[in-house]
């Protein structure tokens, strides 16, 4: 049986997400962070029985910053900036959520993610992607694609999933 990881991009989405694919039938379960619930039920995607895990990140999961010693006003030449190294992180305020999709995409086959359709979307769907396989290499990765927080559209969009689009 697969079991799937749902990622939204805002815990408002998730929410709508696993209400309308589990037609209200759902548990619901706290996550590390308080505003980031889990909703859990089951589904079926392409005639296939699976359990869901639906929760959400807060916008970017990641920041991108200078090394230390680039980053005060009058540490360097500015110019020096344009070859400075940077570094992709967690932030402090965002590890609870990075704590929680590492712990269950651990125990899942699929991760799906609902994010915006767009550059961004996309940029925060590769940061979601980036710490579940960090945990979990052998994660199946699929992209729901849609337009609006409608039955119709996320029905759909849960069985035409797709590829990430770097």
């Amino acid at each position: 049986m697969i079991k799937v990881l749902n990622v939204a991009e805002k815990p408002s989405v998730a929410k709508s997400v696993a209400t309308i694919l589990s037609r209200n039938q759902l548990r619901v379960r706290e996550g590390r962070s308080r505003y980031n619930k889990i909703f859990e039920f089951n589904h079926s995607i392409n005639d296939q029985q699976c359990p869901m895990f639906v929760t959400s990140v807060t916008g970017h999961l990641m920041e991108v910053d200078f090394e230390d010693r680039f980053r005060k006003w009058h540490s360097c030449d500015p110019a020096d900036l344009y070859t400075a190294p940077v570094r992709k992180h967690v932030p402090e305020d965002k590890l609870d959520i990075k704590r929680t999709l590492e712990e269950e995409a651990r125990k899942c086959h699929w991760l799906v993610l609902w994010l915006d359709c767009d550059r961004e979307g996309e940029n925060i769907a590769f940061e979601v992607m980036e710490v579940c396989k960090g945990v979990n290499r052998n994660l199946t990765i699929r992209r729901a694609r849609f337009s609006a927080l409608i039955e119709r559209d996320i029905h759909e969009a849960a069985q035409n999933l797709i590829a990430p689009n770097q």
